[in-house]
């Protein structure tokens, strides 16, 4: 069951009570909306206290979600705009009636596809490359930070996540990584 808290202004919060024993505040992009998970037993009055005290972060989550460049849905098209590694590439289609495949020169991803090949199927072309691309990164950057934090990590994941970079379950040693993360020039400086 959701509920609902209304702070000063136009901020209205999501209230989720969940089987948790901390409280969970969080904004969401690309909006700014909020939302709250609560232990099942806390009071709505106490909740809203806590959140009164965590308006400033609130507001400040906002402001940065919105004043935020957002990318515009992908068309999968000739001479669009896609970003690698944070740097901006203009795709370039090749129709061929032979197996899909992403190639890089310097500016331009190129894109092999079937002729008359669909938007879904060139999208899902590029989530495969860019999902093989962090295979091949991911590994050292475990590996180092397993070392710093004398962790071990069973297996990892690649989704796509709408919003966060990745997860974690301590206790199974499972890390999930967001495939948007290969458009980000972060992940190389953490090599």
């Amino acid at each position: 069951m959701t509920e609902c808290i209304q702070l000063l202004g136009d901020i209205s919060i999501a209230v989720t009570r969940k089987d948790i024993k901390n409280i969970h505040l969080s904004v969401h992009p690309p909006d700014g909306r909020v939302t709250l998970s609560i232990p099942i037993q806390i009071r709505l009055e106490i909740a809203r206290a806590y959140t009164i005290t965590k308006l400033a972060w609130i507001k400040e989550q906002q402001k940065q979600l919105l004043s935020q460049n957002r990318e515009t849905p992908r068309a999968f098209i000739e001479s669009e705009s896609h970003y690698l590694w944070g740097r901006r590439h203009l795709l370039t289609i090749i129709e061929n009636d032979i197996k899909p495949f992403v190639k890089v020169d310097h500016r331009r991803i190129i894109l092999s596809v079937r002729p008359g090949s669909k938007q879904a199927k060139r999208a899902a072309v590029i989530h495969e490359w860019h999902m093989s691309l962090l295979h091949e990164f991911i590994p050292a950057i475990i590996n180092r930070w397993e070392i710093k934090l004398d962790v071990r990590v069973n297996v990892y994941f690649l989704r796509r996540m709408k919003t966060k970079w990745g997860s974690c379950n301590p206790k199974a040693g499972h890390i999930r990584f967001n495939t948007e993360l290969v458009k980000n020039p972060r992940i190389l400086s953490n090599m």
